[in-house]
């Protein structure tokens, strides 16, 4: 999904087919799309005209399958200058038409984080917000009120099983809703829809409940099940669908048993549209009044036992994402079956066509790698909508709707171990454990199917999977696991996340954070897996110093009676600081020398320590250039970056030895990294600045007995 459609409303062609030929009360022409809904409608309008009277806050809910979306879709038509060309507005009730105004903001939450949904708003208006909270106070300051709508709610979250629904209204939708300066419209599950609007004023906010008494709509739902039978492509010449009094007769008597749900009337209509035979129109056993009905009615029908069926259709209920490959659904069934389910799968998709779509196709791999996920820290740059890449070139199979998959899981004898079976399965996937070569599907959501399993700490421990697996899914998985379950991997992994996902950066560089994470933490061994995953990792991270304080630091020899130079770093620290020496020279903080090349302290005199000379250090293979928290290491001969290191935390200091030991400093210590980068042959990576590249030079050459040397970043 790209930008324009994470500010947009959801594709009307994703509900079905149009009204076609519904009638409207009062003479009015019905909407187009929505055919129905009426007192809804003229709420909605009410709402975004800001009449008198009017609430300024609405939570739109209601039952699953009671048409919310479709609802909102319609509405958000009537909303867009674009879209209103194409409708017969002078022909729809007046009262039901909004204003031509600019379209609303519109941030789309299906398969985003809270704060991925918070920063695309701060996008579309514009703000300069650096800060979550910064959003709110620009929003609040704005001299003109702005309208946000905010569709599928429940749909939010990278995880299925997640509650980031309730996150995302607690977080930015209630905050949202207590500016003035907003008029909020949000499609919320009906748990949610008090919290919403409760803190509000009398007259502010409002509840439509499309299942309530005053917002029902039964002749609508006549409608949406006479056009269905009607304008379905490709429907078969029935009386109840080349007939209109056959068809009105039958519309009526499924909405009569669908009890409100367009979701039921939808099933209904389509299984009998997909497999007439055996179907009785007179028959009303034969019409679902559920959608749990619907699925074992059209089993029946078909000669099959519902479980059957069900059993088709129960990876799906699980699917993660944009939807499963078609490759995974037999031996998932299968798994979940505890018996072989290959045959039933291939001959089964008329069975389980009408509850099933193909799959919204965006790569798992590099689109959702290429977005940024939720940061629990501050900035535009640390929540950045999640961005979809090109589809790849797999089939996916989805549920037509989350209340099917609701119906299926709540029909098993134990949701866990249905869970727990799919992990195995997805496990048993991977070749040779092998991360890379896994099925994208499996490398970035096998971690939400453990987590409902109550696996995944055991899956925790796979250095390869922390670098392989899309890092926004994979975080809010491990986010999801109580602390103490946690090992000391995934400790690390947790605390890296941030930066992970802020960064949005390729396998091979996320694999180089984690290795250096892994060393500052102490896990050695899980580091040094990293260098066998066959990723190209840009440094090897040498040793690293859990050390507060340190100003600066630079890198030199160590003259030694009798023995060649050691290669040294010092520190810049504050006076007292254990180990340290006075600064030769005198001035403020101390001295406090380490190895270069391994870990350890060096007891010398700093004195005795030179930095390079300028022809080694004007020899030396790389330069580099830093920022605040990132530094670009670049080839000399070329002039081209390659690597650029990430902090989640200011540099500090930052110095890099003629041959290649890359040594940085933070609040939070010093690492020294060995660049193994080299130029790829067809290197995208942008040529460094002339004048950054002198200034590196020329701070290169300085001598440590100097004060420059060591107060500067080398920049």
């Amino acid at each position: 999904m790209g930008d324009e459609e994470a500010m947009s409303a959801s594709d009307a062609s994703s509900e079905g087919s149009s009204a076609g030929s519904y009638a409207a009360p009062a003479g009015y022409a019905p909407h187009p799309y929505v055919g129905g809904r009426t007192a809804a409608l003229r709420a909605l309008a009410a709402w975004r005209m800001r009449w008198p009277g009017a609430p300024r806050v609405i939570a739109l809910t209601g039952d699953p399958g009671s048409g919310r979306s479709r609802l909102l879709t319609g509405f958000l038509m009537m909303c867009d200058p674009q879209d209103r060309k194409k409708l017969p507005l002078d022909d729809l009730d007046p009262a039901t038409v909004p204003p031509d105004l600019p379209a609303p903001a519109v941030p789309v939450p299906t398969g985003r984080t809270a704060a991925q949904v918070l920063w695309l708003l701060a996008d579309h208006f514009g703000l300069e917000a650096t800060r979550s909270e910064d959003i709110f106070t620009e929003l609040a300051a704005l001299e003109e009120p702005v309208s946000i709508v905010v569709p599928d709610v429940d749909r939010a979250g990278p995880l299925r099983a997640d509650d980031e629904p309730a996150r995302l209204v607690a977080d930015v939708l209630k905050p949202l809703a207590a500016l003035r300066t907003v008029q909020l419209l949000a499609d919320v599950p009906r748990a949610l829809a008090a919290e919403l609007t409760g803190a509000l004023p009398s007259g502010q906010a409002q509840i439509i409940d499309l299942d309530a008494a005053e917002w029902a709509d039964p002749e609508g739902l006549v409608r949406h099940a006479e056009a269905a039978l009607g304008d379905a492509a490709g429907a078969p010449e029935l009386p109840y669908t080349t007939d209109p009094v056959a068809r009105r007769t039958l519309a009526e008597a499924m909405a009569g048993r669908a009890a409100g749900s367009h979701l039921t009337v939808r099933l209904g209509v389509q299984s009998l549209l997909m497999a007439p035979d055996g179907f009785d129109p007179a028959d009303a056993s034969l019409l679902p009044g559920s959608v749990g009905e619907a699925l074992d009615l059209h089993a029946r029908r078909l000669g099959s036992d519902p479980e059957t069926l069900r059993s088709v259709l129960a990876p799906l209920a699980f699917a993660e994402g944009a939807g499963l490959p078609a490759q995974l659904l037999a031996p998932l069934a299968s798994a979940v079956a505890g018996r072989d389910m290959s045959r039933e799968v291939a001959e089964g998709m008329l069975l389980a066509a009408p509850f099933v779509e193909p799959g919204a196709d965006t790569a798992d791999g590099p689109g959702v790698e290429d977005g940024a996920g939720s940061d629990s820290g501050d900035g535009p740059a640390a929540d950045r909508p999640l961005i979809d890449g090109p589809a790849a070139d797999r089939p996916r199979l989805r549920l037509i709707h989350p209340g099917i998959g609701e119906e299926i899981r709540s029909g098993l004898p134990d949701v866990r171990d249905a869970q727990a079976r799919i992990a195995m399965a997805l496990l048993e996937a991977v070749p040779e454990q092998d991360w890379s070569r896994a099925d994208p599907y499996v490398r970035d959501h096998l971690a939400a199917h453990t987590l409902e399993a109550g696996l995944l700490p055991r899956l925790l421990t796979d250095p390869g999977l922390f670098a392989h697996a899309d890092p926004v899914v994979l975080r809010a998985a491990v986010e999801a696991v109580p602390p103490e379950e946690l090992g000391a991997p995934a400790r690390t992994y947790l605390r890296t996340a941030p930066l992970l996902t802020r960064s949005q950066t390729p396998v091979a560089m996320r694999a180089a954070l984690l290795e250096t994470a892994f060393v500052e933490d102490g896990l050695g061994p899980y580091a040094d897996a990293l260098h066998t995953l066959g990723l190209a990792l840009p440094w090897r991270t040498l040793w690293s110093v859990p050390l507060a304080g340190v100003a600066a630091v630079t890198t030199g020899l160590l003259s030694q009676e009798g023995a060649e130079a050691r290669p040294v770093a010092a520190f810049l620290v504050p006076e007292g600081t254990p180990g340290s020496r006075p600064r030769p020279g005198g001035g403020k903080g101390a001295l406090l020398l380490h190895d270069l090349l391994r870990p350890g302290y060096a007891d010398a005199d700093p004195a005795r320590v030179q930095r390079p000379s300028k022809e080694a250090a004007e020899a030396a293979p790389y330069g580099f250039s830093p920022g605040a928290d990132s530094l670009r290491v670049w080839d000399r001969p070329s002039r081209e970056v390659v690597t650029v290191v990430l902090s989640d935390t200011p540099f500090t200091g930052a110095d890099l030895s003629p041959d290649g030991v890359l040594v940085l400093a933070t609040e939070h210590g010093v690492t020294a990294r060995q660049i193994l980068a080299t130029v790829p042959a067809s290197s995208p990576a942008a040529t460094v600045p002339a004048q950054r590249t002198e200034a590196a030079d020329a701070d290169a050459s300085h001598r440590l007995d100097g004060v420059d040397s060591l107060e500067g970043d080398h920049s």
